[in-house]
């Protein structure tokens, strides 16, 4: 009788110990000395997750790293995606980062002014994107941010939702416009706002602006606007050139020196400030805006003034040059 009870306190003696050293093992720290991105597959299972950390050097035993994930009931709870592992992470920190899900999360910036065409082809070249983009989205469809997304997110599903960020943003700022604006549908917004978005990279000007530009539409005078011409030529893209005098008189949908009233498409994809410039313009009885030459540009209601400052602008360049 006392052997086995003997027998009995080393078997606990032994379990103790195992589950003692089990545990400080699991919460000791991993071997990875600078950290590891690892991917896991959808539907990927544990023995093949613990091989890769193995591999990865995140863990040092793929058997231990399973036996600990089945004491704890975890080896069902471990979610597909992206992990960084940071350096010397103890197994027990690699399982909780598994089981959270929180995978790496990837940056998409599509810059303001860009036209839909230069969208979608960082779309199409973005390597961590999955599948096809779908049909090239209509220009002045999508809203310039920066966007976050995980690892396989389908090139498609990017451009819908830069898509749904412009017509909610766009809802939100429309419900609570200035009055008597003189665009008259969201459509239209967007149009004048592309066109003040390329006029000026300064967020400060936008939306005086956008009151010159209303101020024109509101007395049927051209709105004369020089990225008009060169989208007409491009599509959006550098001319490289100053603008000929025959491109200044040409006829086309897209030359605001020829044609009245807006252009028949947005110019680009614009911003949250351009949009919200035009639909909350400054007041002011402002017609002529030129470049000083020196960053920005001086405004004016009368076109004498206009001229003055034009000539001081040509002076400069001549100074600079």
């Amino acid at each position: 009788m006392r052997k086995f009870f003997f027998f009995i306190v080393i078997l606990a003696l032994i379990a103790a110990a195992a589950w003692y050293g089990e545990q400080w093992n699991y919460a000791a720290p991993g071997p990875s000395p600078r950290g590891a991105v690892v991917l896991v597959k959808p539907r990927e299972g544990v023995s093949a997750i613990a091989q890769q950390l193995q591999k990865a050097d995140v863990i040092t035993n793929a058997d231990l790293f399973r036996v600990g994930l089945r004491i704890r009931g975890q080896q069902t709870a471990l979610k597909a995606g992206e992990y960084f592992f940071p350096p010397r992470a103890s197994m027990a920190s690699v399982a909780g980062i598994l089981v959270g899900g929180k995978s790496i999360q990837h940056k998409f910036t599509a810059a303001e002014g860009l036209t839909s065409d230069m969208i979608y082809r960082l779309v199409e070249s973005n390597t961590v994107l999955v599948g096809d983009a779908g049909p090239e989205p209509p220009e002045g469809t999508l809203l310039p941010e920066t966007y976050l997304f995980t690892r396989g997110m389908m090139r498609a599903h990017l451009l819908a939702l830069m898509h749904a960020a412009q017509t909610k943003f766009v809802a939100e700022h429309w419900a609570t416009r200035a009055a008597n604006l003189p665009v008259r549908t969201p459509e239209q917004a967007i149009i004048l706002a592309s066109i003040v978005e390329k006029e000026t990279g300064i967020p400060e000007e936008r939306r005086h602006i956008a009151s010159v530009f209303e101020n024109r539409l509101r007395q049927g005078i051209k709105l004369e606007s020089d990225p008009t011409i060169i989208y007409g030529i491009t599509r959006g893209y550098p001319l490289g050139r100053g603008i000929r005098q025959s491109e200044l008189v040409r006829a086309t949908p897209y030359n605001t020196y020829v044609v009245a009233g807006l252009t028949p498409t947005p110019i680009c994809n614009p911003g949250k400030d351009a949009i919200a410039a035009v639909l909350d313009p400054e007041n002011t009885a402002d017609l002529y805006f030129v470049a000083t030459g020196h960053g920005g540009h001086v405004f004016t209601a009368n076109y004498a003034e206009h001229q003055k400052n034009v000539a001081k602008l040509r002076q400069t360049e001549k100074t600079q040059h």
